[in-house]
């Protein structure tokens, strides 16, 4: 390097040296330190709410299988029912030993089905009822 250049830069040398040395002022250090506690704590609050939305999905799903497993389960429950009912349905018109006994039977047999219906009717209403104050309960504590 030549001597005009080392010139040049002996005023840069100069001011770098003072910079090494140049004190940060306690604001200056104190406005970084508050920032920095409040972005810590941001973070922290969202981490919060980001477990606590998790968390209510989590729920909202292990609710819905489970209730998608009870429907299923009733659902087989009643079709059991159903083919045990017409299957004793048919042994009963087969021991009957007149035709107005059979029709006696069949009257008595479509009066308990329908019975059975308006029972299963109301009890889904009652269900699906439950199911809506209940989720829109869930909703609301969410």
């Amino acid at each position: 390097m030549t001597t005009e250049t080392n010139t040049a830069f002996e005023g840069f040398k100069d001011a770098f040296k003072n910079i090494q040395n140049l004190e940060v002022p306690e604001a200056a250090r104190e406005f970084v330190k508050k920032t920095a506690n409040t972005a810590k704590d941001r973070a922290a609050e969202a981490f919060a709410g980001s477990e606590r939305v998790t968390a209510a999905v989590e729920n909202a799903v292990a609710e819905s299988v489970a209730e998608a497993g009870k429907i299923s389960r009733n659902i087989q429950q009643a079709i059991y029912e159903d083919a045990e009912a017409f299957f004793s349905g048919i042994d009963k018109l087969a021991s009957a030993k007149s035709i107005s006994e059979a029709v006696e039977i069949q009257s008595s047999l479509l009066r308990s089905r329908g019975e059975v219906f308006v029972s299963r009717a109301k009890a889904t209403a009652d269900y699906l009822g439950n199911l809506a104050a209940n989720g829109a309960k869930s909703a609301q504590d969410n």
